[in-house]
């Protein structure tokens, strides 16, 4: 199983290599849900779909509030200072996919607790495939449309502290588990 802490390779030192490590853990557990779908269609609340239930669970309550979290609060608002026009729509564009990504999660969340405690329940396919489809083109729009911008517009200083700001955000977090 995944640690969705894990940053393999890349560390805070290299804050815009942590934020798309992430996106290819939402990839992953986002490729899950139509999976487990399937399978809970099949083969009802198991202990398989328990655990693949409890590891999306896991990301997607935990490592995705803070990945948005690093963008919204710490790169964001600093790249749409400094960006021109296209750039401050695309990351208010994002910046606004991040509450409905929310919504869809916050909509899956109940059958995935009840899947994790052995409890029947249904995840809806259309769902969990809106959601898998989703989530991934929202991070490949980040990567492709903001990301580079950040070798332009900010400092090594200014991503430095950045990458200090999500290590501290994750600190905070296992402190409060």
């Amino acid at each position: 199983m995944r640690n969705p802490f894990s940053t393999e390779t890349v560390g805070f030192d290299t804050p815009i290599a942590m934020l798309i490590a992430c996106h290819d853990r939402v990839r992953h557990y986002a490729a899950l849900l139509p999976k487990l779908a399937e399978h809970v269609s099949t083969h009802g609340a198991d202990a398989e779909a328990a655990r693949a239930a409890a590891a999306v669970l896991r990301y997607f309550d935990v490592a995705a509030p803070l990945h948005h979290q690093d963008e919204d609060d710490l790169l964001f608002p600093l790249l749409h200072e400094r960006g021109d026009e296209a750039l401050r729509g695309a990351i208010d564009e994002l910046h606004a996919e991040h509450d409905v990504l929310g919504a869809q999660w916050q909509a899956l969340r109940p059958a995935l607790i009840a899947l994790t405690e052995g409890r029947a329940a249904t995840l809806g396919e259309d769902a969990a495939r809106c959601f898998a489809s989703d989530y991934p083109a929202h991070a490949a729009r980040e990567e492709l449309e903001v990301y580079p911008c950040v070798a332009v517009l900010l400092s090594t200083g200014e991503l430095a502290d950045i990458g200090r700001r999500m290590a501290d955000h994750r600190s905070t977090q296992q402190v409060k588990k």
